[in-house]
Protein backbone atom coordinates (compact mmCIF):
# COMPACT_ATOMS: atom_id res chain seq x y z
CA UNK A 1 0.00 0.00 0.00
CA UNK A 2 0.99 3.29 -0.84
CA UNK A 3 1.74 6.18 2.37
CA UNK A 4 0.01 8.99 1.18
CA UNK A 5 -0.07 12.48 3.05
CA UNK A 6 -1.87 15.82 2.41
CA UNK A 7 0.51 19.01 1.73
CA UNK A 8 -0.49 22.38 0.80
CA UNK A 9 0.36 23.48 -2.40
CA UNK A 10 3.18 26.13 -1.23
CA UNK A 11 4.97 23.33 1.23
CA UNK A 12 4.88 21.12 -2.41
CA UNK A 13 6.17 24.06 -4.37
CA UNK A 14 9.06 24.07 -1.33
CA UNK A 15 9.96 20.92 -1.10
CA UNK A 16 10.06 20.28 -5.42
CA UNK A 17 12.17 23.57 -5.25
CA UNK A 18 14.61 21.82 -2.56
CA UNK A 19 14.79 18.66 -4.85
CA UNK A 20 15.90 20.82 -7.70
CA UNK A 21 18.67 22.06 -6.05
CA UNK A 22 19.80 18.66 -4.45
CA UNK A 23 19.62 17.58 -7.84
CA UNK A 24 21.33 20.41 -9.61
CA UNK A 25 23.92 20.19 -6.82
CA UNK A 26 24.86 16.31 -7.67
CA UNK A 27 25.62 17.52 -11.17
CA UNK A 28 27.91 19.96 -9.82
CA UNK A 29 25.90 23.15 -12.09
CA UNK A 30 24.96 26.19 -11.17
CA UNK A 31 21.42 28.13 -11.51
CA UNK A 32 22.43 29.13 -14.40
CA UNK A 33 23.91 26.03 -16.08
CA UNK A 34 20.82 24.21 -15.28
CA UNK A 35 18.87 27.32 -16.75
CA UNK A 36 20.32 27.07 -20.33
CA UNK A 37 20.14 22.95 -20.16
CA UNK A 38 16.75 23.27 -20.18
CA UNK A 39 16.43 26.54 -21.98
CA UNK A 40 15.12 29.33 -19.23
CA UNK A 41 16.25 31.46 -17.66
CA UNK A 42 18.37 31.72 -14.53
CA UNK A 43 15.28 33.47 -12.49
CA UNK A 44 12.99 30.89 -13.91
CA UNK A 45 15.12 28.62 -11.68
CA UNK A 46 16.17 30.70 -9.01
CA UNK A 47 12.17 31.20 -8.34
CA UNK A 48 11.27 27.39 -9.51
CA UNK A 49 14.12 25.99 -6.66
CA UNK A 50 12.65 28.75 -4.21
CA UNK A 51 9.20 27.37 -4.67
CA UNK A 52 7.88 30.88 -6.05
CA UNK A 53 5.66 29.34 -8.38
CA UNK A 54 3.38 27.01 -9.28
CA UNK A 55 5.46 24.68 -12.13
CA UNK A 56 3.79 23.00 -15.13
CA UNK A 57 4.39 19.40 -15.35
CA UNK A 58 5.88 20.44 -18.58
CA UNK A 59 8.56 22.37 -17.25
CA UNK A 60 9.15 19.91 -14.68
CA UNK A 61 9.84 17.62 -16.77
CA UNK A 62 11.86 20.13 -19.04
CA UNK A 63 14.06 20.32 -15.61
CA UNK A 64 14.25 16.68 -15.46
CA UNK A 65 15.27 16.14 -18.71
CA UNK A 66 18.20 18.61 -18.39
CA UNK A 67 19.15 16.37 -14.87
CA UNK A 68 18.74 13.40 -16.68
CA UNK A 69 16.88 11.92 -14.26
CA UNK A 70 13.16 10.82 -14.63
CA UNK A 71 10.46 13.03 -13.81
CA UNK A 72 9.09 11.39 -10.25
CA UNK A 73 12.43 11.62 -8.96
CA UNK A 74 11.57 15.29 -8.63
CA UNK A 75 9.27 14.68 -6.23
CA UNK A 76 11.27 11.85 -3.90
CA UNK A 77 11.44 13.71 -0.93
CA UNK A 78 11.02 13.15 2.59
CA UNK A 79 7.88 13.46 5.07
CA UNK A 80 8.84 15.84 7.22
Amino acid sequence: MIDFYVVEKEELQKKIGKRIIELRTLKGWSQSQLARACEKDRQAIEKLENGKVNPTAFSLYEVSIALEVPLVALFDFEKE
